[in-house]
């Protein structure tokens, strides 16, 4: 990269003034670096030239924490001893929870369906069963767990798996009906198989089925109890290979469930009903109820309900059993939400979901099975949502759930991510959120507590904001990988509510969620916050500390893309603001345009797509309208969603645009000042020479938000045409913006940036002024002076002056973020104005005087006499010196894709600009020479969600929507990569597993049951032989070098290296004895061709061959 000499490039600059204004926004990069402007510096180090801190070795990606609800949820699992919860899903994913801040991510590489999940109990393991018919042995005692082993079967598909508790030995049961055993320490197949044919009776003529259930009973390890679908149940006796009994039922069986005692079990079938049976009489069950089946007046057997489709019996020392299950409603109540059903003795309580139930557990006191149960909670898993069920209590109660899994609660629809933000806002946001705080929840303890978790060395704060298809906004604390809600605001309270059969009748453009939150834009300093919805409306929110009662102001704008429409300040819309008629001076000078604002009798259509309450609204603390601004119809036409937003509450002003043009509103003064068509910014300015069009009658269709949750949608529908580049074609609008696929691009002009900045409006300004900078989906960059009162005193007064600059610079594609540097290549910030109550009950007179910072870091002040101006559009970054506008670098960040997402972010006391492509690129470019630091190819944009989602912020962070429930946090940041281990919490902790209560006298004294030793001699190669080869193909994975630098360090570290090198010697034996046997295999064979070669030409002659 060359350097620069900045003497040349800036000499005439003179009046050392003022330099200031923020940067940060949304924008993109990654390709070559030009020096178009100016000539090369000699390689000197002239005084201006600015050291770069930042280089490549500051850069690395890593996932770090993904949060939300699994998506697609399949499977469940509890260790009833370290108590951690782990969860499967039909993408392959396993998330496994603990204590609040324990909570991991795994991935199995092929993306099957996890079938079924099963903890080595206090093992620090876990065994997937997926539907490619794999096992997967995972290492839970490292913060990242990794695949030990895994075992892939060949010719048969695995249907269900039991580990009974403290042994060794994994049942495999299959959908032909057989029954495998595999060794978990190995993860190699032994060659005890229990084979369909032999488990049924020889006078059988029909197939079982698959193995739907396998258990161990309670009183003896050595029978198993193998369920097949056809309603078949046989008690295996694993020593004498021989089936002890069998039953028969002529309903399938969905589950089994024994008694702890181990002399009766219970089975749940597809006709609703519950069978228990005893092993001294297996002819038939003794007890058949079918819980929610209508009883026949003529004594027959009730009628049949929808299958239950999972039973669990346990049994209490002090009380009658319970018996839970999920399913089995009766058949005549159609509408009825799925259920799950307590009985315990004769009172039956069911409990209604909200989603249909996946898996339900029952966590119990003790982890053997052998011992009462004394069951506590029940953990239900839903398709989109997991609860908790308290059954000490006799109403049944839910726990409090700790984790962050609602955020799908609504689908989101944009997402703002804000690191190292003011520390106060945090308690602040949280102490307004308490207060809607649902009440009834348990009072007992989270049950799900395992784990350990530390708050790492990161310690500054961070909040999530996530916007909704419903218009409500949550905000979340982020801090240290954690999330946790603080605060909820529901936007569409300020409308009127919409009844039913009005939607054709109204002037709504949205039919399905008209409320959705679009963009989003927060000042966390002055805690001004503001929202685009989909309707075509932006609301302005203050915070406030206490409750009001007060009308919602609002004002109309007009926004159309005729030239001959300037500005139109709506008399007939606004009588509670007579001021507005005293900005027409203003506004008409915008342009130097002569027309007129239209007139009443032509807005006959000016009707807003929603309605404002028009009566006093009480707020309750937190986030309050302020003014609620609605662009309206025009001439038939609706209003254009909003493609950008921008809000100052030092100047007091809001900017949005979108297809049309630009608005200003002051909302201070609750006054329109600028509506005004894309073409008449530019005023004499215009680069291009084109024809206005009257506006198209048909109507705009607005791609729904929510719809971007489940199926990959083409980013070509997103994308727009542009008669400036090329290969248009090949780029979309603005991921954060509304869809405008619909729009005729050739005459309309998006505003896609905007941004308030104090900075040099003009050529060879000598001071710094407010300006708003407007960026355009044609590479255009707009800057409008901003003319404010003197004096704050008169700023509720005196009107503000908008004009434009005559100031245009070009980029290639379409304008994505702004950002401005001090002359030291300092990150200026926006001003702002302090916040303070705006309804304190000290505040008596409401002329107190607000406290603005105008220049942040104040050294940016009167550090020199320039600045730079950081632009980024889709397709390349400019970095320009300002008063002189000469371009300094420019980097051609991609020709054959296109940004979706840019921001200027600060990391370790730099600053550098991070972008997102559509081809998956991550890249960030150092400021102001805008030299690539890091370009990796993270992942392809599959669907709108994660174009939409995508954003950066400081200190190398970055999110999306991973998927419809889930955000996927990752950084990019080689300090926090490093430093992540220490973040992430421990899903394994020693502890002791609980002494069993009933042991019997001889089995105390000779230490255990022995039949652990019976399982090795039984299932061990010495006594069963080898499996097949081809039925099963043992696949070592990677988890073990990783699980040694895990626990490195201490005894656990030298207990792990140990077992591990003991496993791969014993691996590599295997091995060598393999392969001796098999050279012994070949030696024999050859010996005995050789031998009978011999005996057939023994007694020939020579010439006899």
């Amino acid at each position: 990269m060359k350097k620069f000499n900045f003497r040349k490039v800036l000499d005439g600059l003179t009046a050392a003034s003022p330099v200031g204004s923020s940067g940060g926004g949304s924008g993109s990069g990654a390709g070559g670096s030009v020096h178009p402007g100016g000539t090369a510096g000699a390689a000197g180090t002239p005084r201006e030239e600015i050291q770069e801190t930042l280089t490549s070795d500051y850069f690395q990606i890593c996932k770090t924490v993904r949060h939300g609800f699994p998506y697609l949820p399949t499977a469940l699992a509890f260790d009833p001893v370290q108590k951690i919860l782990a969860i499967g899903t039909r993408t392959g994913a396993i998330r496994i929870l603990g204590r609040p801040g324990v909570d991991c991510y795994c991935q199995h590489e092929s993306g099957a369906a996890v079938l079924q999940l099963q903890f080595l109990i206090n093992e620090g393991a876990l065994v997937s069963a997926c539907a490619d018919d794999a096992l997967h042995l995972w290492n839970l005692r490292q913060k990242r767990p990794a695949i030990l082993h895994s075992l892939k079967f060949n010719r048969e598909r695995i249907t269900y798996c039991h580990l009974p508790f403290q042994s060794k030995w994994l049942y495999v049961g299959t959908e032909r009906g057989n029954t495998h055993i595999v060794n978990i320490e190995s993860f190699i197949l032994s060659g005890y198989v229990i084979m369909w044919n032999k488990a049924i009776e020889l006078s059988t003529k029909t197939h079982p089925g698959p193995v739907v259930h396998l258990s161990d009973s309670p009183r003896d390890e050595g029978k198993l109890l193998i369920g097949y679908e056809n309603g078949t149940i046989v008690f295996w006796d694993l020593r004498s290979k021989r089936a002890d009994l069998r039953a028969y039922y002529d309903e399938a069986i969905h589950s089994v469930a024994w008694h702890h005692e181990g002399k009766q079990f219970m089975c749940s079938h597809s006709d609703g009903s519950l069978t228990l049976w005893n092993l001294k009489s297996p002819n038939r069950p003794f007890q058949t109820t079918i819980p929610h089946g209508k009883v026949q007046r003529d004594g027959k057997k009730p009628e049949s309900c929808k299958p239950i489709l999972k039973v669990e019996y346990k049994t209490c020392k002090n009380s009658e059993p319970f018996v839970i299950f999920s399913g089995g409603l009766s058949y005549d109540k159609p509408c009825r939400r799925p259920s799950l059903t307590i009985m315990h003795g004769k009172a039956i309580t069911v409990l209604e979901m909200d989603h249909p139930i996946v898996d339900f557990l029952t966590l119990c006191e003790t982890p053997y099975p052998n011992e009462f149960q004394e069951p506590y909670a029940v953990v239900v898993l839903l398709e989109k949502d997991l609860i908790v069920v308290d059954l000490t209590q006799s109403n049944f109660p839910i726990f409090e759930n700790p984790y962050p899994i609602d955020i799908h609660e609504s689908p989101v629809t944009c997402t703002e991510y804000f690191a190292d933000c003011p520390p106060d806002l945090i308690p602040v946001l949280y102490s307004v959120g308490a207060k809607h705080k649902k009440q009834g929840y348990s009072n007992k303890e989270w049950p799900i507590s395992g784990g350990a978790w530390n708050l790492g060395a990161q310690t500054y704060p961070e909040i999530i904001i996530t916007g909704h298809a419903d218009g409500s906004v949550k905000f979340w604390d982020a801090s240290a990988i954690t999330l946790q809600m603080l605060y909820k605001l529901k936007t569409s309270k300020v409308f009127e509510k919409q009844k039913v059969g009005e939607g054709k009748a109204t002037a709504e453009i949205v039919e399905e969620d008209p409320f959705a939150v679009q963009m989003m834009y927060w000042c966390p300093e002055s805690r001004i916050f503001c929202v685009a919805g989909v309707s075509a409306y932006v609301i302005v929110y203050r915070f406030s500390k206490h409750e009001v009662n007060t009308e919602i102001a609002s004002l109309e704008v007009r926004l159309q893309c005729e030239v001959e429409d300037i500005i139109t300040p709506e008399p007939e819309t606004n009588p509670p603001f007579p001021d507005a008629s005293s900005q027409l001076p203003s506004l008409k000078s915008l342009s130097g345009s002569t027309n007129t604002v239209a007139c009443e009798g032509t807005m006959k259509d000016s009707i807003p797509c929603l309605s404002v309450k028009a009566r006093p609204v009480r707020m309750p603390p937190g986030y309050q309208a302020d003014l609620v601004i609605q662009l309206v119809w025009v001439d038939g036409e609706p209003p254009q969603q909003i493609t950008s937003l921008a809000v100052n509450s030092a100047y007091g002003l809001v900017a949005f645009g979108n297809c049309n043009g630009l608005a200003v509103v002051d909302f201070m003064q609750k006054t329109v000042l600028l509506s005004m068509g894309t073409l008449d910014l530019y005023g004499s300015s215009d680069p291009y020479q084109r024809q206005p069009r009257s506006p198209r009658k048909s109507r705009q269709f607005a791609a729904g938000l929510t719809e971007l949750s489940d199926s990959p949608v083409s980013l070509e529908l997103e994308r727009c045409k542009s008669p400036t580049s090329e290969n248009r074609e090949n780029s979309f609008s603005r991921s954060r913006s509304s869809s405008v696929s619909s729009i005729d691009r050739d005459s309309k002009e998006a505003i896609t940036a905007l941004y308030f900045m104090e900075s040099f409006a003009r050529k060879n300004d000598s001071a710094v002024s407010s300006c708003l900078w407007v960026g355009t989906g044609l590479g255009m960059v707009i800057i409008l002076s901003l003319n404010l009162p003197a004096s704050d005193d008169l700023r509720q007064s005196e009107p503000v002056m908008v004009s434009p600059s005559g100031t245009v610079l070009t980029l290639k594609g379409a304008v994505l973020t702004f950002a401005c540097l001090d002359c030291m290549g300092t990150l200026t910030h926006q001003p702002y104005e302090v916040w303070r109550d705006p309804h304190s009950a000290d505040d008596g007179d409401k002329t107190r005087k607000r406290k603005l910072v105008m220049h942040s870091p104040s050294s940016s002040q009167d550090m020199g006499d320039h600045q730079f101006a950081v632009i980024c559009s889709e397709k390349q970054a400019k970095v320009f010196s300002l008063p002189s506008q000469t371009c300094l670098y420019v980097h051609n960040i991609t020709e054959t894709s296109f940004l979706l997402r840019a921001d200027v972010v600060t990391l370790c006391n730099s600053v550098c600009l991070a972008c997102f492509c559509a081809n998956g690129h991550i890249m960030t470019l150092s400021l102001p020479s805008l030299r690539p630091l890091l370009d990796i190819n993270y992942l392809p944009v599959t669907d709108m969600r994660i174009a939409r989602t995508f954003c950066f912020t400081n200190e190398g962070q970055a999110l999306y929507l991973s998927s419809p429930t889930e955000i996927q946090r990752l950084t990019y940041s080689q300090e926090m990569c490093d430093n992540l281990q220490d973040m992430l919490g421990d899903l394994f902790t020693p502890v002791e597993t609980p002494e069993a209560q009933n042991r019997g006298f001889l089995k105390g004294l000779f230490g255990g049951s022995g039949q652990a030793f019976d399982r090795e001699e039984l299932f061990g190669e010495a006594t069963a032989g080898k499996a097949s080869r081809s039925l099963a193909q043992h696949i070592p994975g990677s988890g073990g070098i990783e699980g040694v630098r895990g626990a490195a360090g201490g005894v656990i570290g030298d207990l792990t290296r140990a077992r591990i090198a003991l496993d791969e010697r014993g691996q590599k034996l295997g091995e060598l004895d393999e392969r001796t046997a098999s050279m012994m295999a070949s030696a024999e064979a050859f010996s005995k061709h050789a031998h009978e070669v011999m005996l057939k030409y023994k007694d020939k002659k020579w010439y006899q061959f």
